[in-house]
This record gives C-alpha cells, sequence and structure tokens, in this order.
C-alpha cells in the first residue's frame, strides 16, 4: 500500500508540475476567438488591405451566428472562403486580435466577407477563377496547414497575417483540420490530424489539377505530422507527380517524434526539393509536448542541425530570433515578412537540390544576406539574432 501511495502521489505531482508549465507557456490565452468571432465589419478603414483566403475543412459546420466551424469532426470534407482586412497599423508578425466584436478594421483583423462554398466542384471552379485572373508568373497556391490546439478563426487570422507580411500575389488556401483549441486535447487533435489524412491528399491533389503553375506548402507544429503522413502515403509515381508543381514544402517548428519524422523520410525517399525545417530549441511548446511523448525529441526543437540536413532537408534556425509569444513557437510568423530573401537565397543554385558542404549565414540587407561558407555535410540556414527593423534589416549580434 506504501507504494502505491508513493506512486500515485508522484504521478500527481509530475501532472500538477505540467499542467503549471502549460500555464505559465499559454499565459494570456483566456481571451481567445470563441463562437462569433468572426463577425463582419463594414466600417470604412483607409489604408488596410484584404486578403481572400480560400477555406478546406474538416472541422464541423457551427450553427451559431459568424462562428463557421468548431473543434469537432465533420463526416466529409467541406469548403469556405473568408475576405480578411488588416489594418493599416499592422506589425509584422503580429495578429492585432479586435477587442470587441464586431472588430475596428483601423486597428484590428476583422472578416469583410465569410461563407460556405457548395462543395468541391463550386470549389475548385472558384480556385481556377482566382487563377486565372492573375498573370502565369503570379499563379502560385500558397496551402497552410495550422497546428494543435489552433480554432478555427486562429488558423485564420493567422494565415491571413502569413499572405499580408510575405506581399504574396496568388491564391492563399487554407487546410484547416479539427482540432478543438483546448490544451488538455492534444491526443484527440492528434487523431483530428489522423484522420484528416486523405482529405489533405485530396486538397493536394484538387490544387495540383487546377490551373496553377506552382504550390508552395507550409505547415505548423502538429500540422507536419499531417503533412509528413500525407506525403507518406501517396504512391510513390503519384509524388513524382505532384512534386513537379510543388515549388517548396516548409515544416515549422515540426511537433513529430524525431524517430518517427526519421522513419517518413525513409518511406518518403530523398526529394528532388528538399523539404525546409524550420527549429528553434528554445520553443517551450515542444518542451512539454517532449514531456508529454516520454521524453521524445521533436523536430522542432532538435539541436542537431547536421543530422537534419544529412536526412535530406534544409535548416533554418530561428533559435537566434527574438520570440513575440509566450511559448516560442510562433517564430515562423516572424520569417513572413522576409519570405522573399529566404527564396532567394534557396533559389541559389544547388541550394533546393541538397548541394554538399555549404551553409548559408543571412546577415544584414547590406551583404545581399550574406554568402555561402563552407560547413556542413548538407545545407543550413541560420537566422540572425533578432529581426531589429522592417523590411530587411537583419542584425547578426556581432560586434
Amino acid at each position: 500500500m506504501p507504494c502505491r501511495i508513493r506512486s500515485r502521489f508522484s504521478v500527481t505531482i509530475r501532472c500538477a508540475a505540467m499542467c503549471a508549465g502549460l500555464i505559465l507557456v499559454l499565459a494570456g490565452c483566456a481571451s481567445r476567438p470563441d463562437a462569433g468571432a468572426l463577425a463582419v465589419s463594414t466600417l470604412q478603414a483607409p489604408g488596410a488591405t484584404t486578403h481572400d483566403i480560400l477555406v478546406v475543412s474538416t472541422r464541423e459546420r457551427d450553427d451559431r451566428p459568424d462562428t463557421y466551424f468548431n473543434g469537432e469532426r465533420a463526416k466529409s470534407i467541406d469548403f469556405a472562403e473568408a475576405r480578411i482586412s488588416v489594418p493599416p497599423n499592422h506589425k509584422p508578425g503580429n495578429i492585432e486580435w479586435p477587442a470587441t466584436l464586431p472588430g475596428d478594421p483601423k486597428t484590428s483583423f476583422v472578416p469583410r466577407q465569410a461563407g460556405f462554398i457548395d462543395g468541391q466542384t463550386a470549389f475548385t471552379s472558384r480556385l481556377n477563377q482566382r487563377l486565372s485572373a492573375l498573370p502565369p508568373s503570379q499563379r502560385t497556391v500558397f496551402l497552410f496547414i495550422h497546428g494543435y490546439n489552433t480554432r478555427f478563426p486562429e488558423s485564420l487570422y493567422r494565415f491571413t497575417q502569413l499572405v499580408h507580411d510575405a506581399d504574396f500575389e496568388g491564391v492563399p488556401v487554407l487546410f484547416t483540420w479539427a482540432s478543438r483549441g483546448k490544451l488538455q486535447d492534444y491526443v484527440y487533435d492528434l487523431n483530428s490530424a489522423a484522420i484528416a489524412r486523405d482529405s489533405l491528399e485530396k486538397t493536394i491533389r484538387l490544387i495540383n489539377h487546377s490551373k496553377v503553375e506552382r504550390i508552395v506548402i507550409l505547415a505548423h507544429s502538429m500540422g507536419n505530422w499531417l503533412m509528413m503522413e500525407t506525403a507518406r502515403q501517396i504512391p510513390p509515381s503519384d509524388r513524382r507527380k505532384l512534386g513537379r508543381k510543388i515549388e517548396r514544402v516548409f515544416l515549422a517548428a515540426p511537433d513529430i517524434d524525431i524517430d518517427v519524422f526519421k522513419a517518413q523520410l525513409k518511406r518518403i525517399g530523398r526529394q528532388p526539393k528538399p523539404f525546409v525545417i524550420l527549429v528553434s530549441r528554445d520553443d517551450r511548446a515542444l518542451r512539454l509536448s517532449k514531456t508529454i511523448a516520454g521524453g521524445k525529441e521533436r523536430v522542432g526543437a532538435y539541436e542537431n542541425d547536421e543530422e537534419l540536413a544529412q536526412l535530406g532537408a534544409i535548416v533554418v534556425d530561428l533559435t537566434d530570433v527574438e520570440a513575440t509569444d509566450a511559448a516560442h513557437h510562433s517564430k515562423f510568423s516572424q520569417l513572413a515578412e522576409f519570405s522573399q530573401q529566404v527564396q532567394k537565397i534557396l533559389s541559389q543554385p544547388g541550394v533546393m537540390e541538397g548541394a554538399a558542404g555549404r551553409e548559408t549565414q543571412l546577415g544584414s540587407a547590406g551583404n545581399d544576406l550574406g554568402s555561402f561558407i563552407s560547413s556542413t555535410a548538407r545545407v543550413a540556414v541560420t537566422l540572425p539574432v533578432a529581426v531589429v527593423t522592417a523590411p530587411i534589416n537583419l542584425a547578426t549580434g556581432n560586434p
């Protein structure tokens, strides 16, 4: 009996410690958006910018006004669209949430229009209409897959922020799966991601068969597990066909067991265009995920950049970038402002093909973002200590 009591007591202590850590990490999240958060604003806002987002979802529709989707699982794939306004006072990397609803477009992100799209055929038609209206050089689809503990408005506004800060000119498509947006529902979210694999594959195929010229995919946190599992299940011949249009796959802060990731890469095989992994060793959310997962390292906080590169990836190390969120889990959002410069680095001859013996160090804008220097067996891209001014002023931290 004493042993059982001691064992239960120690488990209770560990659970209490984890809960305390989670509370600290997610401090300030009490005001997260809930039902009605997507109330449309019709107020005028000179200088505000709107972005039209197409939405593919495995979430259940929500009948409550101005809500659209909740965190439960739908029986089939669904589609929607939204026009989101970004305020003129927007700071890159941030989301200016409205203090009251409906929000004021002069100071916060607000919906201008939103609604469901009636089925796959209508969605494909809408996608092709928008692509056809662009010159061929801009017929790019940006597909975003959010992570764990993410509510629908959060995924929509985060994606809008990325699109806005990156000055993206193509067609943005949000893939939003059934995350409940509750800290305690990690396992539910992981199972929801597993259920969404076929729908994500279907979405990628739909986009690939549209009038798109190029596809860029960005997954965040647990969304990377969904992305990698989807890639793993696609037959090799089909992966090669899809790869002709997929220009980049960015894996931001992947919440994936490192051993699982190695197995996924082994199954997928080396790709002509390597995955680009955004890591940060001070990611507190992934530190907690590691604890939940029995102490197994998560890819997004993995300390051995060289090993990841040797597995066939390009590594972007964000450890020295100053975080704007308490969990240090959303640094990727700060990178959007510099996406064109990063793309320029990745487009250097040999980089996307995984040229050996190179490392890219991003310095100040004055030296054209640095030059290649000999280093690791693969490619590593290291960002500076902080983004100190906009739009392209990077500090290396060196005197």
